[in-house]
């Protein structure tokens, strides 16, 4: 069975530096201390500016702490940094200096104040409880994402196995019966039921993305190739690693080069007989995709035509390719060639 990727628990994920704000929330004393100590830091500064200062700017320095303040540590913290600097800058700052005295120009200068860190703390505490509540949704998305992959793959594991015991239940009715040709079909049914089951497993990705041709081509025919229970036919699958198939023609497309393939094993090769089975995938002058499947074994008969065979599986492999309106060909030449051409937009466009 194909390992299915996993999802990382929600510790492992990394999170956004701004969804860490404001921090020390459960630690009020150290806020407080970091508070106090970036008000002095701002107090001081602005003494050490203010002969470089024109009169009129009481609050420069103190802006900056109380939106520092906010941000870093929570708009609590924030007001009562806005209200100790709003307090300092009138003391020390608006004339009459060194005493709360209201004069116009001191009532204009704090009304000022109040209103620029009114507004500050204001944005501050939207942002964040904005970014708190996209911060949830993001988490409720990833957990309804985890939640349809446990789905999906459990679905996926159903059918498979679903499958799987419907190959099963064939493969016994077979013994019932008498007639070599029905014990034939049932066997070819119950074998053909179980590479779908086997696929819908390889196929597994709860995303729907496109199925990259060549990996997942290698691993399908190397089942096919260990079904048949034949340990001396090597199997190469090679080609354009970065073609990818679109979702709903990986299923038809894998099952034409199954058959493609077990038709090699079963007809190319005697049973004493050793060989080698070539997959190659690439593009046609057109763009469409094309799969070659070429053994070195014993080749088609003489008098062989594809409009007149009465193998099931070559009649499967044709009607699939003709249903995505593409073709399948078996040509002799040193052995078999089996060509299936699909249509470029079956294809995935690169991004």
């Amino acid at each position: 069975m194909k390992n299915t990727p996993t999802t990382p628990d929600a510790a492992d994920r990394p999170v956004r530096w701004v969804e860490r704000f404001p921090v020390a929330r459960d630690r009020p004393i150290l806020g407080g201390v970091a508070t106090v100590a970036i008000v002095a830091a701002a107090w001081a500064l602005r003494i050490v500016a203010d002969p470089l200062l024109p009169p009129g700017f009481p609050y420069v320095t103190f802006f900056p702490a109380v939106i520092v303040t906010s941000f870093v540590f929570g708009v609590r913290l924030g007001a009562v940094s806005a209200i100790i600097c709003g307090l300092l800058a009138w003391f020390f700052f608006i004339p009459p200096i060194h005493a709360f005295i209201i004069t116009q120009q001191a009532g204009i200068a704090l009304a000022f104040y109040v209103f620029v860190v009114a507004t500050d703390l204001s944005l501050v505490h939207w942002m964040q409880t904005a970014n708190r509540q996209l911060a949830r949704e993001r988490e409720t998305n990833r957990a309804l994402a985890d939640t349809r992959e446990l789905l999906f793959r459990e679905l996926q594991h159903r059918v498979s196995n679903n499958l799987q015991v419907a190959a099963a239940l064939l493969s016994m009715q077979k013994r019932q019966l008498a007639d070599p040709g029905a014990k034939a079909a049932l066997n070819e049914a119950s074998a053909r039921l179980a590479l779908i089951g086997r696929i819908s497993r390889q196929l597994y990705d709860p995303s729907g993305a496109a199925q990259p041709v060549v990996p997942f081509l290698a691993e399908l025919c190397r089942d096919v190739v260990e079904a048949s229970g034949r340990s001396d036919i090597a199997l190469d699958v090679a080609g354009d690693v970065d073609l990818r198939l679109q979702p709903d023609a990986a299923v038809p497309t894998a099952l034409i080069v199954a058959e493609a393939v077990a038709n090699a094993v079963e007809h190319g090769f005697a049973a004493e007989r050793a060989g080698r089975i070539e997959i190659m995938v690439g593009r046609g002058p057109d763009g469409s995709l094309t799969i070659l499947v070429q053994d070195d074994g014993h080749g088609l008969p003489a008098d062989f035509r594809a409009d007149n065979t009465t193998s099931l599986g070559l009649q499967i492999a044709t009607t699939l390719a003709r249903g995505q309106s593409g073709s399948f060909r078996l040509h002799s030449d040193t052995g078999t060639t089996a060509t299936l051409s699909l249509p470029a937009h079956l294809l995935a466009t690169e991004d």
